[in-house]
């Protein structure tokens, strides 16, 4: 926490520039860029909540899959990374019993922290995922008192980088820097975000999307235990091999499509309980590809979950292997 006048003045005379080029992977020609990003936060800040008082500066970012999509519901392996897109924020307490978050480009988001039941009215909206993390900290004997927060996202919708999941990280991370002295570790918030996103937004979601963005950076991440999952960072500079992650804007939205989703890990599960198991984890690569013509005979109707399985079978031995092979080398990367 730092002084409101103090923070602005520290940005404008270049005191956070080397932070901001290590979180953005930025030159000296792009830090204004982000350095104005947090002076927007903090104006906003002050124009929806007043002036003044101790301030402290967020952020959590968008991330990719790098390999395996929707193997983490069924306790398997995958590669994800951070991006340097993100959701920030400024926020202070507020010496009340009202937490009070303003995206911008939204209206507030209002929460008395004597009602943190369940609205199902309020599923599928962004005051869930709120209140559900705020939960989560009470539950865990955090004394969580209300706060401010104004919130400024470039994680792009539409794009694949799970703007969700890092406004999740952001609540909870803004929460463990307030009011529990960032003692609850980045795995812990990655699953109160889950928590939330499962039982308060009402949709069935994995935990990568989360622990990716918790966590930052390139991570391999073993969901055997979702209790205690395997995070390792990967040492991998994509720019040193000449490559890049383009992120494509697709304008799309899939703000309605939790049912559709649903269906993912259910169809998973039908395929896993094809071999007598509960999850696709349990079912051995050469047995899964030894009845995939079974497989593909029982479920005609639906080649897109076969395909599914058959990336959640063939993603573990390959995140394995890299996890040994620790590799720096670009040939080898590409070829898991």
């Amino acid at each position: 926490m730092r002084a409101m006048a103090d923070t602005i003045a520290d940005l404008k005379r270049g005191d956070y520039n080397d932070k901001l080029k290590y979180m953005y992977v930025c030159g000296d020609s792009e830090v204004d860029f982000y350095a104005g990003r947090y002076l927007e936060v903090i104006a906003g800040l002050s124009e929806n909540f007043g002036d003044g008082g101790d301030i402290a500066l967020f952020s959590a970012p968008g991330r990719t899959e790098i390999g395996g999509n929707h193997t983490d519901h069924q306790h398997g392996c995958v590669l994800a990374g951070s991006v340097n897109l993100d959701v920030i924020a400024a926020a202070r307490p507020n010496g009340t019993n009202t937490v009070r978050i303003l995206s911008k480009g939204y209206k507030t988001d209002v929460i008395e922290l004597d009602d943190l039941g369940i609205h199902e009215e309020q599923f599928d909206k962004a005051i869930a995922l709120i209140r559900g993390i705020i939960k989560r900290f009470v539950d865990c004997g955090y004394d969580v008192r209300g706060f401010d927060a104004y919130t400024v996202s470039n994680v792009l919708k539409g794009s694949g980088l799970s703007s969700s999941a890092a406004f999740e990280v952001l609540v909870g991370t803004i929460i463990n820097g307030l009011f529990a002295n960032n003692e609850v570790s980045p795995i812990e918030i990655a699953q109160f975000g889950q928590y939330a996103e499962n039982v308060y937004f009402n949709k069935p979601s994995g935990l990568m999307d989360q622990m990716a963005s918790s966590v930052g950076s390139a991570v391999a991440i073993d969901f055997n235990d979702t209790e205690n999952p395997v995070v390792e960072r990967e040492d991998f500079n994509l720019a040193k091999h000449n490559h890049a992650l383009c992120i494509i804007d697709s304008g799309a939205d899939h703000a309605d499509l939790t049912d559709e989703y649903a269906t993912i890990p259910a169809d998973m599960r039908s395929v896993a309980e094809f071999f007598g198991k509960q999850y696709l984890r349990e079912v051995a690569p050469e047995d899964f590809f030894a009845n995939i013509k079974d497989l593909r005979a029982k479920y005609k109707t639906t080649e897109l979950f076969c395909a599914r399985s058959t990336l959640c079978a063939k993603i573990k031995p390959r995140v394995m292997r890299l996890r040994r092979l620790k590799t720096t080398n670009s040939i080898n990367f590409f070829r898991l």
